[in-house]
């Protein structure tokens, strides 16, 4: 085979390239915060949705000091906000150390055992409005403990408890609010309704 087929006398050694400038500016994409949760912890995260209207169920905001005792992701606190509330009138409670960590942006956290916080709370705080999504194994003495540290605390309205609680709970005092939908908490596999408590 002759050797001039293997090459290319005329080969550019060049190629001009047209620099492109016109090209859209890409709006800047938001990253997406991946919340994963140890099983072990039993924190079930409440929908935005439904920690909406369990805020709407606490009454109009005001400067009420507010406990979450069983903040988690902090679901709940969101919406607290999102209504209005005061991040300086929250008490977050949070026993998990990773889940309190993410808790601080939105307020003050106590990094414990709520059942202990509780037992040495009572008697020395008055909390005009709960509101909680406590560990559905552990509900009862939870709402118990909850109710040890409701009050008025100097307001002449009601001191209130908005919960969401496993379908089976139940209360003397409790109002059903809302029964939700067996899909809420998939992963949880509980049925689950809204209730509320009223002292005062």
């Amino acid at each position: 085979m002759k050797a001039n087929v293997y090459s290319r006398p005329a080969k550019p050694l060049w190629v001009s390239v047209k620099q492109r400038d016109d090209f859209e500016k890409l709006a800047k994409a938001e990253p997406i915060e991946i919340v994963a949760v140890d099983k072990a912890t039993e924190c079930h995260v409440t929908p935005d949705n439904v920690a909406d209207r369990m805020v709407s169920y606490l009454g109009p905001t005001g400067d009420y000091l507010t406990l979450e005792p069983s903040a988690g992701t902090g679901q709940l606190t969101k919406a607290l906000l999102r209504s209005g509330h005061s991040q300086f009138e929250l008490t977050q409670i949070e026993r998990h150390i990773k889940l309190a960590a993410g808790l601080h942006k939105f307020g003050p956290v106590i990094n414990r055992c709520f059942l202990e916080y509780a037992s040495e709370a009572v008697g020395k705080v008055e909390f005009p409005r709960i509101i909680m999504n406590p560990p559905f194994r552990e509900v009862r003495p939870h709402v118990k403990a909850a109710l040890s540290l409701m009050g008025q605390n100097g307001h002449t309205e009601p001191a209130t408890l908005v919960a969401l609680v496993p379908i089976t709970f139940e209360h003397p005092d409790a109002e059903t609010l809302e029964v939700l939908p067996s899909d809420t908490f998939a992963a949880a596999k509980v049925n689950t309704k809204i209730i509320r408590i009223v002292k005062g």
